[in-house]
């Protein structure tokens, strides 16, 4: 469903920041309240950028991101919007494919303070020095540390490395794995992929694990000859950066080849699909990590996000991208507020926010975030998820949020 909403800022909790071309304090007009604005702002709104995956492989993750950044934006708006101005949505669809985002981004950035969700490593990576040249605040619907060198990408989560990291000590915790075990990683290529490979080397080498890496594309969906390659090897588990598509594959085939090992994926691997694809069955060895909540968290803002879904009349499922978007989108309430504080919503305004904010709570749909230190993320909390057909979302936390030593003394690529 795609609708443009109007949005307001109340008190929610977000990060986002941008400068335009030439934009920022010294190019705004004083608008509506004594306010500096430039561009995606008027007297009466605030718009925010959605560049999403309607049509590609992560379309369920990122309806579900889209559809819990729209309940936000009603909530704020209810509530009398940010700054004297009710928000609205522009939303495109990119289909995971950064040859159209880069064909759809010049159309929709002069309408845009900033890109409240922007889908896809790939993708983001394609636009980089764009965003950062028309100073966008961008939130990536993508966790890679590699992003934390651009100023103006914030993360909202913890990162692929540092899921890996959290996911691996888990297993090691739960008796599931050793020291001087033999671990396959299957992992997309591209940034995605490498940055879940990245954490599983890091926590191997700190463990001695013998890790077997077997990089495959986007569209490789029938993955039995990888794991029967991988049981030949002796794996003790298996760890994915992938498609929800593929991990279904990996998993019919680990159950279907007896190996039978604990299956370990980056937050964007699991699907509620699956639960009625022929890998259903299969799904009891897998166990996903990430910083935010699934949508059946037992928790009073969970409940809240979900009474709403439902009452949206939304066709899709939902998933884990619900919470996630509207734990977003307070994020960027709170910058914004920040921003009409100081009487700049001008995208150089809305940065400088940003930079101001060294703490975001969103009521425990996220991990609690801190952007203080430059390149770093800003958390290193996950939870532990597991399929489960029984409840909305499909999947149930079976580790309330917790930091692994070796995330603790893990260093990201681009932390100063």
């Amino acid at each position: 469903m795609r609708r443009t909403l109007a949005i307001a800022c109340a008190s929610a909790l977000v990060l986002t920041a941008c400068g335009t071309k030439g934009g920022g304090s010294d190019g705004g007009t004083e608008g509506a309240g004594g306010v500096q604005t430039d561009v995606g702002v008027t007297d009466s709104e605030i718009t925010l950028g959605v560049m999403t995956d309607q049509t590609g492989p992560f379309k369920a993750l990122s309806t579900g991101i889209t559809h819990g950044n729209e309940l936000w934006v009603e909530d704020v708006n209810a509530d009398g919007g940010i700054c004297g101005r009710d928000l609205k949505l522009e939303i495109v669809d990119h289909g995971y494919k950064a040859d159209t985002a880069k064909t759809l981004y010049p159309q929709i950035e002069p309408k845009v303070l900033g890109l409240v969700q922007l889908v896809g490593s790939p993708v983001t990576a394609a636009l980089s020095d764009d965003l950062e040249a028309d100073e966008m605040t961008t939130t990536p619907t993508s966790w890679s540390s590699e992003l934390l060198s651009n100023p103006y990408l914030m993360v909202v989560g913890t990162t692929y490395d540092v899921e890996m990291i959290n996911g691996l000590s888990y297993l090691q915790e739960e008796g599931m794995l050793s020291d001087g075990d033999t671990i396959g990683h299957i992992y997309i290529d591209g940034e995605y992929g490498a940055n879940g490979l990245r954490g599983a080397r890091y926590y191997a080498e700190q463990h001695d694990l013998n890790l077997r890496e077997v990089k495959i594309t986007s569209s490789d969906n029938d993955l039995t000859n990888v794991v029967t390659g991988l049981r030949g090897q002796g794996v003790k588990a298996i760890t994915l950066t992938t498609t929800p598509t593929q991990t279904g594959s990996v998993a019919a085939a680990n159950k279907a080849l007896g190996l039978n090992v604990p299956i370990l994926g980056n937050n964007p691997t699991f699907d509620p699909l699956l639960h009625n694809s022929p890998a259903a069955d299969a799904l009891d060895d897998l166990h996903v990590v990430a910083s935010s909540v699934p949508f059946s968290a037992d928790i009073p803002k969970m409940k809240d996000v979900a009474q709403k879904f439902d009452a949206a009349g939304y066709t899709e499922p939902p998933n884990a991208g619900v919470p996630y978007g509207y734990a977003v989108a307070e994020v960027w309430g709170a910058v914004l507020e920040r921003a009409c504080e100081n009487g700049d919503l001008t995208r150089s305004g809305v940065h400088d926010a940003l930079r101001e904010t060294t703490s975001a709570d969103t009521g425990d749909l996220v991990a609690k975030l801190d952007f203080s230190t430059p390149g770093a993320p800003a958390t290193r909390e996950v939870y532990v998820a597991k399929p489960d057909a029984s409840v909305d979302g499909g999947m149930t936390y079976i580790k309330q949020l917790f930091e692994s030593e070796e995330a603790k003394a893990y260093k990201a690529p681009h932390q100063e």
